[in-house]
C-alpha cells in the first residue's frame, strides 16, 4: 500500500479552522533550500521549487523500486521570517521576507538512496538551485498550529491574532520560525479554497 504521512500523522497535518492547537511535532528530515525576496515574483524562490520536487520524486521512485516502499511525496513546507518580523506578520514588504522551502524525507530512505535521487534527478534536466539543496533534520517539539483556507496574502490577521493574544495569553512565547504547510497546489486549487497549515513553535514563558 502507498504510504501516505498526511494520514499517518493526522494529528500534524489536520488541524481545525476555527483555533490553534498545541501539538509536539517530532524530528524529521528534509530536503532544504533558503532563499529570500517575494515568493510571488523572486526568481529563486521559483528555483528552489523546481528543484525540489524532481528530487523528492526521485527519491519516491528509487524508495519505490530498491525497498518495495511506496508513499506520497509529502508537501511542500516553508519557513518563513524577516529581520523586521512586522515586514511578515503584518504582510507588508515581502521583498524583506527570507525563507527555507522544504519537503520531508521518510525515514526508511537510505543515506545511499537520497544521494543517488539527488544525482539521477539532476542527470535527466538543469535543476538550478542543486548546489544548494542540502539534507537536514529538523525539530519543532511544541507547535501552536491551525488551519488557514483561503489566499496566502490573507494570513495576515490570524498570524497577528496568534502572536499578539493566543500566544501571550496562554503564557507561552515563541520558540523557532514561523512554519507553514502547503496542502493544496495553487496552480489546481482557486485562491479561496486553498488549505495551509500555518505553524509556530512556542514554549512556556
Amino acid at each position: 500500500m502507498k504510504i501516505d504521512f498526511k494520514k499517518e500523522l493526522k494529528q500534524l497535518f489536520a488541524p481545525g479552522t476555527k483555533d490553534f492547537v498545541l501539538v509536539d511535532v517530532p524530528c524529521f528530515r528534509f530536503f532544504k533550500i533558503d532563499g529570500e525576496g517575494d515568493p510571488n515574483t523572486a526568481p529563486a524562490y521559483t528555483a528552489a521549487l523546481e528543484t525540489l520536487y524532481p528530487v523528492a520524486y526521485a527519491l519516491k521512485f528509487a524508495c519505490k523500486k530498491e525497498l518495495q516502499c511506496d508513499y506520497v511525496v509529502p508537501p511542500l513546507e516553508g519557513l518563513w521570517w524577516a529581520d523586521n518580523m512586522a515586514a511578515f506578520t503584518a504582510n507588508l514588504d515581502k521583498n524583506q521576507w527570507k525563507w527555507t522551502m522544504m519537503i520531508m524525507i521518510p525515514d526508511f530512505a537510505t543515506e545511499d538512496l537520497i544521494a543517488a535521487s539527488r544525482e539521477s534527478a539532476a542527470r535527466k534536466k538543469p535543476l538550478p538551485l542543486i548546489d544548494r539543496l542540502r539534507v537536514e533534520t529538523y525539530s519543532e517539539g511544541m507547535c501552536a498550529q491551525i488551519m488557514h483556507v483561503g489566499p496566502y496574502d490573507a494570513e495576515g490577521p490570524t498570524l497577528q491574532r496568534l502572536h499578539r493574544e493566543w500566544i501571550p495569553e496562554h503564557d507561552l512565547v515563541e520558540n523557532g520560525k514561523h512554519h507553514e504547510i502547503y496542502l493544496s497546489d495553487p496552480r489546481k486549487s482557486a485562491p479561496e479554497k486553498l488549505k495551509t497549515i500555518l505553524r509556530q513553535p512556542v514554549q512556556p514563558r
